[in-house]
């Protein structure tokens, strides 16, 4: 896999990164590791990598799948290249949630949908913690304004999102409240920078006590831009 380098303002933040872990209408998910148009796009999609085989529905009995994830990134106010929660995956910025997701639909040929919320998220690190520190303080569950127009055609879904103050973020409680995922099988991915999933994983099959939820798969932040190997030994060892 080709090198790829941070672009962030890393060390600046530091001190406010330990704690903040991670960083319209309908619209069906488009496959081949591009993502659905249902915005106008921050960040421009590129064409999938082969490094990977991709499993097809037919290798997998038919298995249909989705790759839900949130990125920063596609829902910022501000020059997404300025936040440390992007990366250059060769050459193009890409928000981590969509480069993990990247990796995970080439290897299963899943389908990638992005969670898009009416409000604008800061940029910076430190206005975001605060920002996500007060939604969490009001229990503000942000208006998504993307939305799975096909859900039941799915048998899996993988969801991937920043750990926030050691918790899911609240646009990720706006997501399992929108969605029913009852006999579903749920496989969460997330990065952190030391809360590791944060108990995200067993949230999960809380808030969704009629799905299957399955082994999940974090990574640090710092970590993010090397983790193409452990993502696809972690789908490995899921069958994919």
């Amino acid at each position: 896999m080709k090198r790829r380098k941070w672009i962030a303002l890393f060390l600046s933040y530091v001190l406010t990164l330990s704690l903040l872990a991670g960083c319209g209408g309908n619209a069906e998910p488009q496959s081949g590791g591009e993502t659905a148009d249902n915005e106008a796009d921050i960040l421009e999609d590129s064409e999938p990598d082969t490094e990977a085989a991709v499993v097809s529905a037919d290798d997998t009995g038919g298995e249909k799948i989705l790759i839900a994830y949130f990125a920063v990134a596609e829902n910022s106010d501000v020059d997404a290249i300025s936040s440390a929660s992007v990366l250059a995956d060769d050459g193009e910025a890409k928000g981590l949630s969509k480069f993990l997701s990247d990796i995970i639909a080439e290897r299963t040929g899943g389908e990638l949908f992005s969670i898009r919320t009416e409000e604008k998220f800061p940029g910076e690190y430190e206005p975001l913690a605060n920002h996500a520190k007060e939604e969490q303080d009001n229990g503000v569950l942000p208006v998504l304004t993307s939305h799975i127009g096909n859900l039941d055609e799915y048998d899996t879904v993988f969801i991937g999102y920043p750990v926030w103050w050691y918790t899911l973020p609240q646009v990720m409680l706006s997501f399992f409240e929108e969605y029913d995922f009852s006999g579903k099988t749920l496989i969460p991915f997330c990065t952190h920078l030391g809360s590791r999933s944060g108990g995200t994983f067993e949230r999960i099959a809380e808030l969704e006590p009629d799905a299957t939820v399955r082994d999940g798969f974090f990574v640090s932040m710092e970590d993010a831009a090397d983790a193409e190997p452990d993502v696809l030994q972690w789908l490995a060892s899921l069958g994919y």
